[in-house]
């Protein structure tokens, strides 16, 4: 990753102004967009500037109208500024279509989004965020292996897997205080959740770092890009943090929820207050204040598995705000894209899920196929299967429902495993019988 070109100042470009150069900059009426792009600078000195201007002064005037949206934060930089945040249009729409999405009813998916088919994706969901979370910063576990630990219910083997497992932990855990307010003490908690046997010096698990030993570098380049605060400074920067985070809609400058999750994300990043596990501790107070805001819907969502699909992206908005002036409307941007990529996700995942289970349940019905291979029992169990899955079947169960002896019974649910139907697993000296998440693309493989 290459370090992006600082903008040049701007008290030095206006003593470069000329007469009538005010003028001309007034009248072109450079807005804070470039054909709706948050440009940098590192980006706009490619573009062609509208004439008269040439590019210093096409910057200027851009920065100007910056200026005019932009507000300070009670966060502050290494040098003790402000951080600042912008809202231009498309900052406001994206907040419009999260408003909508992640605090509302879920769009579009009445069929899927039965209470069985929600708690599935929740899992999945939850599994997705630890494991991509935790490859961000490492973990080389696949994530075959990493959600057969995680669904079994076995203890971590190594380093990677452990870290897997201790942020499919803190996800379940933020949950359950996601109400209460943030302290110093709860983001250390959090760090101790995410890090638990996985750094070099286990002293340093929810241990505010004591050195200025930690340097962020490129991973590819090693290009030397992030200084963190002074160590000395942390106590402090953390109860300034905690301040924001729990500020509420009658303090000012007002920061929308969502944006106020993004910038702790950002500030815990950005002062790097432990030894290792940053990112995944700013995840998870992300998480927190998302769910503490109200946006129920982001425990189903995973944003890491959007990051990890472009990770220099993900490490480029914070370098482009750190390079110009503390404007963290940059930042902004690039998570808000990041909230409404995972949203979709969700819907895609559900709207899909819909279908198959409509061409399943019609399959069901009218396949020949499988009414030669199905009685009207193993159907009725496929019904309920398909708006179900991971339900266990037992033929004791079978049995009392359909009124039948135990041997038919057994034959029903066998014979139903031996199709691939239902997936058979021994639970103490018994068989049980469980619905496979993807039983309908099961059902589809038999019904043609």
């Amino acid at each position: 990753m290459k370090l992006p070109h600082r903008p040049p100042g701007l008290s030095g470009l206006f003593n470069l102004l000329k007469p009538g150069d005010i003028q001309e900059i007034l009248h072109l009426q450079p807005g804070p967009l470039v054909r709706d792009a948050y440009l940098h600078w590192d980006e706009l000195r490619h573009r062609n500037p509208p004439e008269p201007l040439d590019h210093e002064k096409w910057w200027l005037g851009i920065k100007w109208a910056r200026q005019a949206i932009s507000k300070p934060l009670p966060l502050l930089d290494k040098e003790g500024l402000p951080f600042r945040f912008g809202s231009p249009e498309p900052i406001l729409i994206d907040l419009h279509h999260i408003d909508q999405d992640a605090a509302g009813e879920i769009r579009s998916v009445s069929e899927a989004a039965t209470p069985a088919t929600r708690d599935r994706y929740l899992l999945k969901s939850i599994i997705e965020g630890a494991i991509t979370s935790s490859q961000l910063e490492g973990a080389s576990t696949t994530r075959k292996v990493a959600a057969e630990m995680l669904r079994s219910g076995r203890r971590p083997k190594d380093r990677s897997e452990q870290m897997i497992f201790n942020n499919f932990m803190a996800l379940q855990a933020i949950q359950g205080f996601k109400d209460e307010p943030l302290t110093p003490g709860r983001i250390r908690e959090v760090h101790r959740l995410v890090s638990e046997h996985t750094l070099d010096d286990p002293l340093d698990v929810g241990r505010l770092r004591r050195a200025n030993d930690v340097h962020v570098v490129s991973t590819d380049t090693g290009t030397f890009l992030h200084q963190p605060p002074d160590y000395r400074e942390l106590p402090e920067r953390l109860e300034r943090l905690c301040a924001f985070a729990n500020a509420g809609e009658d303090d000012r400058p007002f920061v929308h929820p969502v944006l106020r999750a993004i910038l702790l994300h950002f500030m815990i990043g950005y002062d790097h207050p432990f030894a290792d596990g940053n990112g995944r501790t700013a995840r998870g107070i992300f998480y927190w204040s998302m769910l503490r805001s109200g946006y129920w819907l982001t425990k189903f969502i995973s944003i890491s598995h959007i990051l990890r699909k472009a990770p220099a992206q993900y490490g480029r908005a914070y370098l482009l705000t750190q390079t110009d002036g503390g404007d963290t409307t940059y930042f902004l941007i690039h998570q808000l894209a990041t909230i409404r990529k995972a949203i979709q996700g969700l819907h895609d995942y559900l709207a899909r899920k819909a279908k198959e289970q409509r061409g399943a349940e019609r399959m069901l019905a009218e396949s020949p196929a499988l009414r030669a291979r199905l009685n009207h029992r193993q159907k009725a169990l496929l019904t309920h299967a398909l708006k179900h899955p991971g339900t266990a079947y037992r033929i004791e169960d079978h049995q009392k429902t359909h009124a039948v002896v135990y041997q038919t019974a057994r034959t029903d649910l066998l014979g139903l495993a031996a199709l691939g139907l239902l997936e058979k697993v021994k639970e103490g000296r018994a068989f049980v019988f469980l619905a496979p998440e993807d039983l309908a693309v099961r059902m589809s493989s038999h019904g043609r």
